[in-house]
């Protein structure tokens, strides 16, 4: 029997390496199918899953209760597994570099306890070249197995979008690859016992890196365009959604908005292809210029913030600011790599001390990452400036009304609104008399 009929069979199990965003609903969903080990080092985490809370919010608290993932922070459960899937972070250091810590620490952890006849697949972010240069290595000196001979590998790139319940993990269609013919089919017929619309076999492990920061980076350059427009509308007085609006009339707009890219995917995935590049001896020209322009949003409008507080006539060290919304997205806790935090961390520079308002938001992750807590919307009042941050359905379902009620007792003309997002109605805002700036 092949392994893709082991593990159908319940003689053999898959394990997941990293239960986040992306390594849970990957567990639960085959979990459904298959005998699955969940592996984190996080005990915290563990314990959660193990106690049926779903901190991510990705499955949810029913799910994660009846799953039959073998939740575990014991590496050597690992080795009760024949099919790994190492599905762990690929951050960016502080000079933009790609931090391969987590998958090289993954890939010591699997080889550990990698057994004969195993299959080994990445989903981690990586530019082309790393599943085979770097992580092979790793696993054939911690297992003294061969590769190729002992085990094999793969790579098949996540396509999670966090806090998105439409397009979700069965119905996205997955790439995969492998080192061989025999390892590609493997690892094919065993991600289709899961994605419904099935997958798209790449010819080869660096092809399907480099479709990955590839598919990252056009989206980054993207809306990197919409955001320099949006820069220069601001000076020549257009709003920058009209535009757009007007625009996708025609049958091939793109549909882009200006926005902060921030994130563990698009905002960070185009460093590694740059990265990559240029030690090659390539210079990219338009992924850094894109890269550059989305990284300068938070400052421009933290600067668009403090000119909206002198035109209503607040004194900006003494004025009551509240963000509202923390997370990198909306309708998700993640606050990894927030750009609404970056906008933070400027107005702190004008001796502001805001506050921030988040019901999706990671209490615990936002203190530990940023060394702030969050204020409940309940006990928000007399705010001078509300900065609608981030597109929770929560904040757009707010009428007008409800919004009002945090400010204080003061001429409309002196309440500021920031609406990074445009979630308001422009024309029933300055009905209002609100001083009022959207992105």
């Amino acid at each position: 029997m092949s392994l893709y009929e082991k593990i159908a069979a319940g003689q053999e199990k898959i394990a997941l390496v990293g239960l986040g965003y992306v390594g849970m609903p990957i567990a639960v969903a085959f979990a459904r199918k298959v005998k699955v080990v969940g592996f984190d080092m996080n005990v915290q985490k563990i314990e959660a899953y193990k106690n049926g809370i779903d901190p991510t919010k990705e499955v949810g608290d029913e799910a994660i209760s009846k799953t039959t993932v073998e939740f575990t922070a014991d590496e050597t459960k690992l080795q009760e597994a024949k099919f790994h899937i190492v599905a762990v972070p690929t951050p960016i250091n502080q000079d933009k570099t790609p931090d391969l810590t987590p998958v090289e620490g993954a890939s010591r952890t699997v080889g550990r306890n990698l057994t004969p006849g195993s299959i080994v697949v990445y989903e981690s972010t990586v530019y082309p070249g790393v599943t085979e240069d770097i992580c092979v290595p790793i696993l054939e000196k911690e297992s003294g197995l061969k590769c190729g001979v002992d085990f094999k590998v793969g790579y098949s790139p996540e396509r999670i979008n966090p806090g998105d319940k439409v397009h979700r993990l069965e119905n996205i269609k997955k790439i995969v690859s492998g080192m061989d013919e025999e390892s590609l089919e493997e690892i094919a017929r065993v991600y289709e016992l899961v994605i419904e619309v099935g997958v798209h076999r790449a010819s080869s492990i660096k092809v399907a890196e480099a479709a990955k920061v590839v598919e990252n980076s056009q989206r980054d350059i993207n809306i990197a365009f919409i955001n320099e427009l949006a820069m220069a509308f601001d000076k020549m007085g257009i709003d920058t959604r009209e535009v757009i609006e007007a625009m996708n009339t025609k049958w091939n707009a793109l549909g882009f908005y200006p926005g902060l890219v921030g994130g563990h995917c698009i905002g960070v995935d185009p460093y590694y292809f740059v990265y990559e590049a240029e030690r090659l001896g390539y210079h990219s020209q338009i992924i850094s210029a894109g890269r550059r322009v989305n990284d300068d949003m938070p400052l421009f409008v933290a600067e668009k913030t403090v000119r909206q507080l002198v035109l209503a006539g607040k004194k900006v060290r003494d004025a009551k600011v509240v963000f509202f919304g923390a997370t990198f997205k909306e309708n998700c806790p993640d606050v990894r790599n927030s750009k609404i935090m970056e906008v933070y961390a400027h107005i702190k520079d004008y001796g502001i001390e805001p506050l921030i308002a988040d019901p999706n938001a990671d209490a615990s992750d936002l203190e530990r990452t940023y060394g702030c807590s969050l204020t409940a919307l309940s006990e928000i009042k007399d705010a001078d400036c509300i900065i609608l941050g981030v597109a929770h359905d929560v904040f757009k379902k707010m009428t007008m009304d409800e919004l009002d009620a945090y400010f204080g007792d003061m001429p409309s003309s002196e309440k500021v609104i920031i609406d990074v997002k445009s979630i308001l109605d422009r024309e029933e805002v300055e009905k209002r008399g609100y001083s009022y700036w959207r992105l």
